[in-house]
């Protein structure tokens, strides 16, 4: 019993240790590794899986949420070459914590026409390694209570049509972002 208890805790100790101290700490997941089955939910709050969303190529966006400068002019710069990266074949999904009903509010705001998907409980962002501790007050808004008190490092995964990680930028310093140019300089290498 004492043996069994002891596993049970190691367990539960290594699946809380996904979710960093701080943006600095955490562990990605890396180029040559498969995105995990989820459940992610939709703007029209419908869970959709994963492997339903990245069954194509796919640029993958994590950002903060709506409510962040940063990740707003990042949506915007993707939005601008939307059409390019569709035509070296890749889809454009952004996922955030913030609830379906601030996802919506970001698609109109910001007049963006690829997907967006809300990982308000952070099991997303935790299972990719780049979710840290934040406290709660604005996330709590935001997520509309679901945020456990977690933000994701903002990432980009250039992921292919099985879910595996081709490219990623992650920076811990959330003002530095992957510039659009840089982006289909990438894409288009990954096509040679």
């Amino acid at each position: 019993m004492k043996k069994f208890l002891f596993i049970l805790l190691a367990v539960s100790g290594f699946s809380f240790a996904q979710i960093a101290e701080k943006a600095e700490d955490i562990s990605p997941l890396l180029i040559g590794e498969k995105i995990p089955k989820q459940d992610l939910i939709s703007v029209d709050n419908k869970a959709v899986s994963t492997s339903d969303i990245f069954n194509k190529k796919t640029v993958l966006i994590i950002y903060r949420g709506g409510w962040c400068p940063y990740c707003t002019s990042q949506l915007m710069e993707m939005q601008e070459i939307e059409n390019q990266i569709i035509a070296l074949g890749y889809q454009i999904v952004a996922i955030s914590p913030d609830s379906p009903k601030f996802l919506k509010e970001t698609t109109k705001e910001d007049k963006l026409n690829y997907q967006l998907f809300s990982d308000s409980d952070g099991k997303f962002s935790e299972a990719l390694g780049i979710a840290f501790k934040r406290d709660k007050p604005k996330l709590e808004k935001y997520s509309e209570g679901k945020n456990p008190g977690f933000l994701p490092v903002p990432t980009v995964y250039i992921l292919d049509e099985n879910r595996e990680i081709e490219f990623l930028y992650i920076n811990p310093n959330y003002t530095k972002r992957l510039k659009g140019k840089m982006l289909l300089a990438v894409l288009k290498s990954l096509e040679n």
